[in-house]
């Protein structure tokens, strides 16, 4: 193969060969599902959306999968307030997940673990631990990970222990009893007497429930192997939780490889701050579809290389949809033929190469309009068909283009033919006047005439 991807562990752009050859195993850390989701988790779907999508269009098998964290300190919390379990909550959260990801085209993982499924598996991966002297139950009834135990601890954020920070979900325990050290985090999480039912496990270690780092280490390797080829989340994740993954997991299994290759996307900023939950900057997938249709959101995203921050505005989002609407407008004027990609035509190659440099959707994206400009010039069927197939690779261009152009007009459609056709009555009575004062006056309500030999067409503005 010729793609090469940034490797977080190694900090460069390594050679991708599957372990397995031809079959990819790829984890990605997905939700966890006390509310809605925002535009950095759509960010973080759509960027590993498009790296399953590249890597099929290579001509290699895909197993992707991105866990649902359905247990957490958060989710009890909103639970309570809300007066319902915590079993409905996450269904409903996760349904809404659902239906935002599917309005952003994104392709379901073929596998998508609750970790509320693999608690037998969290618990024989602590009890491994407990046994090799990594894991440590304290007096407060937690179990926890003893970190300075695991030689190589910050390997994959370049920080040695000293320069690093308790950062678990959980509460960090600060009584006696708690931890042996600020950098231990919790395995196996003991359950308070206030706490609900719905969130305690019997286990050998007492009634409780995993901490969030153990549920990824045991339904990665449950589900794809104790060695993988790619893990991937946030930037946010990369310390301490996929440090505590691979602690965890080389800890338990073995000293091999946990992971080839880790990835983590770039954070979405608002005012140059991460776009978050807790920082209550954030704008969820669906509002600002209320705003914008669900592929220029999309486009938004994948124009920008997955590892370079983003920064939302409606201008932004604007530029996106204009500069969406010049390649539809492209396929408008000329019907695409059904072709199939040839990788060694100049622009499927220019495509290719740029793809096969650590995802550089910018790079690809470029080729579409340098694509989009011969079409416009040379009215080549082919290559229109050559820009559609090309633009479904990231999941663009696929919609009927007239369809697309004039959605989110607003005004019925039938008056909008039927100003047109008195706009060319007017013409023929040669009442000028009238036909300038409509074409205007369309505009003023979004609508945009487009005048051809073949007649009149328009689009939303």
């Amino acid at each position: 193969m010729s793609l090469r991807i940034y490797n977080t562990l190694t900090r460069n752009l390594v050679d991708f060969q599957p372990l397995e050859p031809g079959h990819v195993r790829m984890y990605v850390c997905g939700m966890t599902v006390y509310d809605l989701c925002h535009l950095g988790h759509a960010r973080s779907m759509i960027a590993f959306d498009v790296v399953q999508a590249w890597l099929k269009a290579s001509g290699l098998k895909v197993t992707y999968v991105r866990n649902i964290t359905d247990i957490e300190d958060k989710i009890i919390k909103r639970a309570l307030e809300n007066g319902e379990t915590i079993r409905q909550l996450t269904d409903r959260m996760i349904d809404a997940l659902h239906q935002d990801a599917d309005a952003l085209g994104i392709e379901r993982p073929h596998h998508e673990p609750r970790a509320t499924d693999y608690v037998p598996q969290m618990l024989r991966m602590i009890g491994t631990l407990e046994s090799k002297g990594l894991a440590y139950r304290a007096g407060n009834g937690d179990v926890n990970y003893a970190v300075r135990k695991f030689p190589g601890y910050g390997k994959l954020s370049g920080k040695s222990l000293d320069e690093l920070h308790a950062g678990e979900r959980v509460a960090v325990s600060t009584d006696e009893g708690g931890k042996n050290d600020p950098l231990d985090f919790v395995l196996w999480k003991s359950a308070k007497p206030s706490e609900p039912e719905d969130c305690k496990w019997d286990s050998e270690f007492g009634a409780g429930r995993p901490g969030w780092h153990i549920e990824c280490s045991a339904m990665s390797c449950e589900l794809l192997g104790q060695t993988f080829d790619i893990h991937g989340g946030g930037a946010d994740l990369q310390c301490p939780h996929h440090e505590n993954e691979i602690a965890q997991s080389q800890g338990a299994l073995g000293d091999g490889t946990f992971a080839q290759i880790w990835m983590h996307n770039g954070f979405i900023n608002v005012d140059n701050d991460k776009m978050s939950k807790s920082l209550g900057n954030f704008f969820t997938i669906r509002d600002v579809l209320k705003a914008f249709d669900a592929e220029t959101v999309r486009f938004f995203v994948v124009r920008s290389h997955y590892r370079s921050p983003l920064n939302y505005s409606e201008v932004h989002l604007q530029d996106a949809k204009g500069a969406l609407r010049r390649l539809y407008t492209a396929l408008q004027a000329v019907a695409a033929a059904d072709v199939r990609i040839d990788w060694s035509t100049p622009y499927a190659a220019r495509f290719k190469a740029a793809m096969d440099e650590d995802f550089g959707t910018p790079e690809a994206v470029a080729v579409l309009f340098d694509l989009a400009s011969e079409v416009n010039r040379s009215r080549s069927p082919e290559l229109a068909g050559l820009l559609k197939a090309l633009g479904a690779v990231l999941g663009l261009l696929q919609s009927d283009p007239t369809t697309y152009l004039q959605s989110g007009s607003g005004l019925n459609e039938a008056d909008i033919e039927a100003r047109i056709q008195a706009r060319a009555q007017a013409k023929a009575a040669k009442n000028y006047a009238e036909a300038d004062r409509i074409r205007p006056a369309l505009l003023a309500e979004g609508i945009e005439l487009k005048d051809s030999a073949a007649g009149t067409t328009w689009v939303k503005a």
